[in-house]
């Protein structure tokens, strides 16, 4: 179940159709020449760079790639974002992504009025899902942003696999229908995406682990939501980063954020991205970046 790596690469898909899942999500199937080529990780959070069109109707400016990485020189960082790959059909070449639609925001905007014809460009998809080997149970914790990700990872577990997911979502109209397998149990919850408190560390704290067995827990959110279910899982309970993972799906107020980021002195950015070079835990080093974060008010 670990992480497989591919080749950098960059294609250019068209909306194929599209699909109203509920009131706050989008589903859009892109396909066509463009994507030739394009191959899926196998991992159940893989995600991938979309690089939308500077005007709607026309194509994408894509980025190159530079030994193996993407080139970002050459493009606009604003037409970029970040999202789950929830299904890949290999006979077809079809990649499907699901969009949380909202107010504002470079994707949502476009996701809102995306129809057959529309392009945008997408990279070499990577995933995070990394669960040791043997594993017997699993949890897995996510807010909207996340369901994609988490959706596919339910439906992808193995039959034996004890499987516990618990999904927030504003309220019940926004239930989606999953395929779980018979060892997978799925909670809705109601709360967070930015239209009230998130539960997820509650949750994550109310979770009763099975005596025994090989275990693996993955939460997904709001990324500051997420910095209490770090110091949980790693302080309180004392696991090794191999047992869990935690991953921001996005920030609330993500533009003042980056805002006064980009405000701080280059010394300061300079120390934060120095604690990711240390060889401790990984566990421990991404508590220590939220701390220094936190000290800094962001």
């Amino acid at each position: 179940m670990s992480e497989t790596t591919l080749p950098m690469r960059v294609w250019t898909g068209s909306v194929v159709r599209t699909e109203e899942l509920t009131p706050g999500m989008r589903r859009i199937v892109f396909g066509g020449e463009g994507l030739r080529g394009y191959a899926s990780t196998g991992v159940g959070d893989e995600y991938l760079r979309l690089i939308f069109p500077e005007r709607r109707k026309s194509a994408p400016r894509l980025p190159t790639v530079t030994n193996g990485c993407l080139d970002y020189d050459s493009i606009d960082l604003a037409t970029m974002r970040t999202y789950t790959v929830r299904g890949f059909e290999p006979a077809t070449g079809e990649v499907t992504i699901d969009f949380v639609i909202h107010d504002g925001g470079v994707a949502a905007e476009w996701a809102k009025g995306a129809e057959p014809g529309d392009l945008v460009g997408l990279n070499t998809p990577n995933g995070m899902y990394d669960a040791p080997g043997g594993l017997e149970w699993q949890f897995l914790v996510a807010d909207c942003a996340a369901i994609p990700a988490a959706a596919r990872l339910i439906e992808g577990a193995p039959g034996g696999l004890r499987t516990r997911a618990i999904l927030e979502v504003p309220g019940p109209a926004h239930h989606l229908d999953l395929t779980a397998g018979p060892g997978a149990e799925v909670t809705w919850i109601y709360g967070g995406n930015g239209h009230g408190p998130s539960r997820l560390e509650q949750v994550v704290r109310s979770l009763k682990r099975p005596v025994g067995g090989v275990g693996y827990i993955w939460v997904a959110g709001e990324t500051r939501e997420l910095r209490g279910v770090r110091k949980y899982l790693r302080r309180e309970l004392g696991l090794p980063s191999t047992a869990y993972k935690t991953v921001g799906y996005w920030t609330d107020g993500a533009e003042r954020w980056r805002n006064r980021y980009e405000a701080l002195d280059d010394a300061t950015k300079t120390e934060l991205m120095a604690i990711w070079e240390s060889d401790a835990d990984l566990g421990d080093i991404e508590i220590r970046y939220d701390e220094q974060l936190a000290r800094l008010g962001l």
